[in-house]
C-alpha cells in the first residue's frame, strides 16, 4: 500500500503535524501513568484479546476498556458504558481522567490521519517536527 499524501511535504499538513504534536504533550506532561497512556494508546491503535490476559491490573483494565469503548464506535457500540466509566472513575482522579480521555481522542485522530493518507506506521523520527514552521 503506497501512501497517498505526505502531510509533512505541505505547509498546512506541517503546521498542522507540529501543533498535533504539541497538543499530544499536554497528554504527556499530565499526570497520567506513563504505562497507562501507552496501554491506552496501544489498544486504540491495535485492537487485540487483552480481557483474556491476565497482566493487567484493573486500573489497566478500566483504561483499555475506556481506549477500546471510546474508538470502537463504528462496530456497534454506542460509547463508552457506564459500567466502563464508573471503572475509570475508581481508578482515576478528575486530571488522569481528563488526559486518558484526550489521549483516546488524539491516538484515534492521529490513526485516522495516517488511514486517509495511507501513511505507513513507524515513520516518524525522533524530533522531526522541531524544525517545522509554526
Amino acid at each position: 500500500m503506497e501512501p497517498r499524501f505526505n502531510m509533512l511535504d505541505n505547509e498546512i499538513g506541517a503546521r498542522f503535524a507540529k501543533r498535533f504534536a504539541n497538543a499530544s504533550l499536554v497528554i504527556a506532561q499530565s499526570p497520567l501513568p506513563k504505562s497507562t497512556q501507552e496501554l491506552a494508546a496501544l489498544r486504540a491503535s491495535q485492537i487485540n484479546a487483552w480481557r483474556e490476559a491476565s497482566v493487567f491490573t484493573e486500573a489497566e483494565q478500566a483504561a483499555l476498556a475506556l481506549a477500546e469503548e471510546g474508538t470502537r464506535l463504528a462496530d456497534a457500540h454506542h460509547g463508552v458504558s457506564d459500567e466502563t466509566w464508573a471503572q475509570v472513575r475508581k481508578h482515576y482522579d478528575d486530571d488522569q481522567i481528563a488526559a486518558l480521555v484526550s489521549l483516546v481522542a488524539m491516538i484515534n485522530a492521529a490513526n485516522r490521519l495516517g488511514v486517509i493518507v495511507r501513511q505507513k506506521g513507524g515513520s516518524y523520527e525522533p524530533g522531526m517536527f522541531a524544525s517545522m514552521t509554526s
